[in-house]
Formats: C-alpha cells, structure tokens, sequence
C-alpha cells in the first residue's frame, strides 16, 4: 500500500531541500527566495563565466551585432554574434572591435550557420575564428557533423590533470530534431577526422582524443521559433533530447554530461519560468533581441516589430533551402512577403520553368512582386554566382530551366531581406523580418511601462529583467503551492 504523506510533511521536506539547495548553489537567500542568478544549471554558468543562465542567440547579418554582444558580456550574459550571410572580412572586423571592447574573461561567442551550398566557406569561416581565438561557437541550422565543426572541436582537445579529455573550443548546438541532436552525441565521425589527420589540419594526439568526448558542450533545443523552424513543441522535444543526452552519456561513459537548454518562444518571465521547471539547464533568447537598440536592423523594422503581437508572424519558405520547402518563421503584419514567397514556392512547385508561367502571372511577378524583369534578375543572379566562384550553378540554371526558375524566385529572398536591413519605407510591403510569436508576448508583457518604447529596450536590461521577474514569478508559485497545502492540511 501507498504510504500518504501529508501536506505539512510536504512542506516540511520542501524546506529541508530547499535549505540543501541554498547551501550548495545558493538557489535561496537568505530569506528563502529563489533568485534569478540560481536558475539553471550552476556549472554552466561558472564554465562561461556567467551571472545568469542566459545567452542570446545569434541573429541573421548582425541582426545579433557587436554592440549587442559587448552589451551583454559587460552584464554578464553570452550573446552570439550573427554571422550568417556576412563576408568574412566584416565578420574578421567585427571579431577585432568586439575584442578590443572586452577583457579577458567576459564571455561572448559566435554564430556558426551550416552553408548546404558552400562547404569552403564553413572551413573558412572556422579557420577565422581559430585565428582569433573564439573559443565558443553556436553550430546552427547543422543536419550532420562537418569538417568544419570537428576542426573547431578538435583543435581545443587537451586532457585535465586527472587524464580527462577536454576541448578549450566549446560547442553550443542548437537543434530541434532528435536525430541531429544524436550526431552531436557522438564522438567526432573517424572519416572526418581522418580526413583532417591527412590534411595536416590536426595532430595524431588529437586525433587520438577526439574519440573520448561528445561533439558538443551543450545543446539549445529550438522550440518554434523566428527564422528556420521545424515548429516543435518546448514540452515535447526538451524532455526527448534530455532522455537522449542522458543515454548518450550512459552508453559512452564519458564524464562529462552536455547540458540542456531552451530557445524559441521565450519572451516572457511565465515562458522563461516554464523553461527551468521542466530542467532547462540555460534558456536562450532571440525575438525579443531583435528590436532593441543594439541590434544591427534598420530603424523602420523596429518600429514595426514594436507594436506586433502573437499572432502577427506567419511562415514562409526559407530563401537559402528554397527547393526543399524549409520553412522561416516571418512578421506577417504590414508586409507581403509572406503571402507572396508562399506564392513563389507554390508556383515552383506547379511549373517547371520561367517560360511555363502564364503571361498574366509572369507579369505579376515582374511588375509586383520584384519591380525587375526576369532577366534583369538572372544577370545580377548569374554575375553573384560567378563572384562566389559557383559556375558549375550558372550551367546548371543555362540548362535546367526548372533550376534556373528557383535561382531567380531566390534572388527575392534576398532582396526582401536587403530592403528590411536598409528600412526602405516605399518598400515595406516586401519586407522579410525573421520573427516569432515571443516578441508579441514580450510586448504585452512590457506594455505600458519603461520598455514599451523600442528606443528604451536595451538588451543587457531585458535579460535582467526577464529572469528578475523569472524568479519573482516562481516564487510566487512556491508560496501559492505551500499556502494551498496548509489549508487542506
């Protein structure tokens, strides 16, 4: 038979762990509060040199900018550089200022986008933060392990003083599929680090102990969110790639155990509080990073994402995966982009060249969507592709017309996104803002107050503000649980 016990019992073993958790991490004060500075996982916190379990990911061209990043390390916080879609010489540009900005210690990192199309340009770009010292990167967008990665985790590989091998290159991935998360699980691909060994670009020794740690440090799971989204569930695929990661650890044996964390969706202090009762051992925001002073968009999107609300994003195909029909999570209100990229997906779908499309659609397209014929779209496609040293593509779209179709349906991806960077107001109905549903919840949380005003959001107050609310909020949940048990004591 079950042994009952009873709410005062219950109350009596809460407080006797609650004083083991003040007394190990400092989860209370001294008045028996939580405090927003002990939420999630303390050795995450002392490994990056953080005041909070809290980073902020890394947004499209600078979106995440330098001033960001330096905002957030002088409180305490990890943000991320955007780096995808920048050339590495402004990427090297900002890596120098953002160093000269911080001193040794405060932490900050940056964004690695998987390139499906430009695999050079991955190890380039790992090459560069290697020359810099980066010694931590968020692996995005990543499907498989690439050389790039395992080059980044390898050359990091040391062994402690009691023989455990360690990398000082640490590797946050963020992911939203079990299968992806397993290859981070892994010990780097031997293939892969062969083919690094015979390159020169490791040593043996690394070689060697590359297959005695994990991919990665830690792992974000991406909930629905602005950008790329698979548009999974918190509560669904958090306590699946905590199981994961927790067999992972059990088959390997390793000492070291990744940690969990969470992001998308998380713009107010109920989804934040949400994150860290379900064991999320960091969160990590985006959304409401975006329109803040510090971020790297024109003023005119920030004044559009202001006044959005939850339901105020829509999805979209993403530019960079156009053909495979992934999906971008976009700002709906005041733009067509949506509406009309969907329409360009549908179109590529139907039809299987430029010429097949009905004249009065083609002229649609030409004088509505793009104000640019198709033609003059190809030469400036054909002439980008060129620079990039991509001619193997311009002779696939000369002889594909279908391929040539999608090249040119990309070429407004890009532009939409140009014509947001700029803030072109006569062009804002084509505005492509990456956007989710957490910025319109942020914004109902803020309203009224100090923060309503984008000019006054700056994103080291908003991390402050949001856990310091955090834990008020779950404090208050803890008083209301222990009140509700005395009564019906």
């Amino acid at each position: 038979m079950q042994k009952t016990i009873s709410p005062l019992t219950q109350a009596s073993n809460l407080h006797l762990e609650n004083e083991h958790l003040k007394s190990s991490n400092s989860f209370l004060s001294c008045t028996g509060s939580i405090q927003p500075s002990a939420l999630g996982n303390a050795q995450f916190k002392k490994e990056y040199g953080l005041k909070y379990a809290y980073i902020a990911g890394g947004m499209y061209r600078g979106i995440a900018s330098k001033e960001l990043v330096i905002s957030l390390a002088n409180a305490g916080v990890m943000g991320f550089l955007g780096t995808g879609g920048k050339q590495l010489k402004d990427i090297e540009q900002d890596i120098v200022h953002i160093q000269s900005k911080l001193t040794h210690g405060q932490a900050y990192g940056m964004n690695m986008v998987a390139n499906l199309d430009s695999p050079d340009t991955e190890l380039a770009t790992i090459e560069l933060y290697l020359k810099y010292g980066i010694k931590c990167i968020e692996a995005a967008a990543f499907i498989h392990i690439t050389p790039a990665l395992v080059l980044y985790r390898l050359q990091g590989l040391y062994q402690d003083e009691q023989g455990n091998v360690r990398s000082h290159n640490k590797l946050i991935a963020k992911l939203s599929r079990p299968e992806v998360a397993n290859n981070f699980l892994c010990p780097a691909p031997q293939q892969i680090v062969q083919q690094l060994l015979d390159e020169h670009k490791i040593t043996a020794e690394q070689a060697r102990l590359s297959q005695s740690i994990f991919m990665c440090d830690d792992i974000c799971v991406e909930a629905d969110s602005g950008g790329h989204t698979d548009r999974g569930q918190p509560a669904v695929l958090l306590p699946a790639i905590q199981s994961l990661r927790d067999q992972k650890v059990a088959e390997f044996g390793f000492l070291y155990s990744p940690r969990v964390g969470l992001g998308g969706g998380i713009g107010t202090p109920n989804a934040a509080a949400a994150a860290f009762m379900m064991g999320a051992d960091f969160i990590l925001t985006g959304s409401i990073n975006q329109c803040t002073v510090e971020a790297g968009t024109s003023d005119t999107v920030k004044h559009m994402l202001q006044h959005i609300n939850v339901q105020d994003t829509e999805y979209a195909p993403a530019g960079d995966m156009f053909e495979s029909g992934a999906k971008v999570q976009v700002l709906k209100k005041g733009s067509f982009f949506a509406a009309r990229a969907n329409k360009l997906f549908q179109l590529y779908q139907q039809y299987d060249s430029l010429d097949a499309l009905p004249q009065r659609i083609q002229a649609q397209l030409q004088d509505k969507y793009f104000n640019m014929s198709f033609d003059e779209i190809w030469q400036q496609t054909k002439d980008y592709l060129l620079a990039s040293k991509r001619p193997h593509d311009v002779e696939r779209a000369e002889k594909d017309g279908k391929y040539k179709m999608a090249r040119v349906f990309r070429w407004y991806f890009a532009h939409s996104m140009k014509l947001a960077f700029r803030g072109d107001e006569q062009m804002r109905v084509n505005f492509q803002v990456h956007t989710g549903p957490a910025l319109g919840a942020f914004n109902q949380w803020v309203k009224g107050t100090e923060l309503e005003p984008w000019q006054n959001r700056h994103v080291d107050k908003i991390a402050d503000k949001l856990m310091q609310n955090t834990a008020d909020l779950m404090n208050a949940k803890v008083q209301q649980l222990l009140a509700a048990n005395l009564v019906y004591k």
